[in-house]
């Protein structure tokens, strides 16, 4: 098998990159580098000969025939994405480049390629195009996402995922494209970018900052360990149906509230402080059109994959933590360098 992966620089994308050549597969890496993406994150691939990397951008489509074309790929798992809600809310215009145009151009690139393979190869061709939770909006106090739950995105990174969603259907529909959509839950894991939650919690509290939740901290996510993520996009590759989309989440709701108190409490117990962490715990500005709960119903993908989470949330986010404990010369460059906490997404006052 051999893999074409965008974003696998990326948190996600370098898990799923790990575990492909960890199961025997070829992979190329087509990655833009942009602010979120670490190199460190695959160092130790980089002179495996299952492991290529391509700097390239998903929008550039003669780049994308290129690459398709000289390493003939018998599947492309498209995680490439601008992905983080409160950087959307400000700053739009690489979500609709990257999120829209991007998944365009690869699609067509994609559809090019897969239209000229012989006839073995054209049939067992597939392309993943990898999507989140927050396409359907807020859910109440119960209910779970379905796969035929409609769309009700609230922020403009979930209503820029929304429309690849509906690109990537269309190019299965209309031209037969090989297509499955996948829709998962809050990621957690090592090597995710210090803007999100929990690395952002861990971080702050190890320099005794004051740790951010928003509103009073209700809000709900489902967590899901980021290499049972991988897990299930490779059995979206070897045993999913074109034109079927699949659900992945953690089986793990939790306020944002109880994820903060938790790390906290992992952090005294593996770096003890001066005083309990909880203390740094400040309640702040809600974020604008912030989604009250996500949670996912992932039914389809344990029947017809044969997938489940492994991981139990609390054990799995102290993993986490210890993690960030062992590999500081993965996340100070980028604290010192690139992202240094600072709250993001917050809107100007109306003049």
């Amino acid at each position: 098998m051999r893999v074409l992966v965008t974003g696998g620089a990326g948190f996600i994308g370098s898990a799923v990159c790990h575990a492909l050549v960890k199961r025997g597969a070829t992979v190329v890496n087509v990655d833009k580098l942009t602010y979120a993406a670490n190199p460190r994150s695959l160092e130790t691939l980089a002179h495996d000969p299952h492991y290529a990397f391509e700097r390239g951008d998903i929008c550039d489509r003669a780049a994308m025939d290129v690459v398709l074309a000289k390493y003939q790929p018998s599947a492309v798992l498209h995680l490439a994405a601008e992905s983080h809600v409160d950087r959307s809310i400000t700053g739009t215009a690489p979500f609709i480049d990257t999120n829209i145009s991007g998944t365009y151009h690869l699609l067509e690139a994609a559809r090019q390629y897969w239209a000229g393979l012989a006839t073995p190869a054209r049939a067992a061709f597939r392309f993943v195009h990898v999507s989140t939770d927050e396409v359907y909006g807020s859910l109440g106090p119960e209910g779970l996402f379905h796969e035929d739950t409609p769309y009700r995105p609230s922020s403009p990174y979930s209503a820029s995922k929304a429309a690849s969603d509906h690109l990537a259907q269309a190019w299965h529909r209309t031209y037969g494209l090989p297509v499955m959509l996948s829709n998962c839950s809050n990621n957690y894991g090592p090597r995710q970018f210090p803007e999100k939650l929990i690395p952002l919690t861990i971080l702050k509290a190890l320099a005794a900052e004051a740790l951010p939740v928003y509103g009073d901290g209700s809000n709900v996510r489902d967590w899901l360990h980021v290499e049972d993520h991988a897990a299930g996009l490779i059995a979206i590759v070897e045993r999913g149906r074109p034109g079927e989309r699949y659900n992945f989440g953690g089986e793990s709701e939790r306020t944002n509230l109880a994820v903060v108190e938790h790390i906290c409490t992992a952090l005294d117990r593996l770096r003890p402080a001066a005083q309990p962490r909880r203390k740094l715990i400040t309640f702040v500005t809600d974020r604008p059109g912030h989604d009250q709960r996500y949670a996912i119903d992932a039914t389809k993908a344990r029947r017809e994959l044969g997938w489940k989470p492994s991981r139990h949330f609390e054990a799995g986010l102290e993993q986490t933590v210890q993690w960030y404990l062992e590999n500081r010369a993965w996340w100070e460059p980028v604290q010192a360098r690139v992202y240094g906490g600072e709250r993001l997404g917050l809107l100007e006052p109306a003049q």
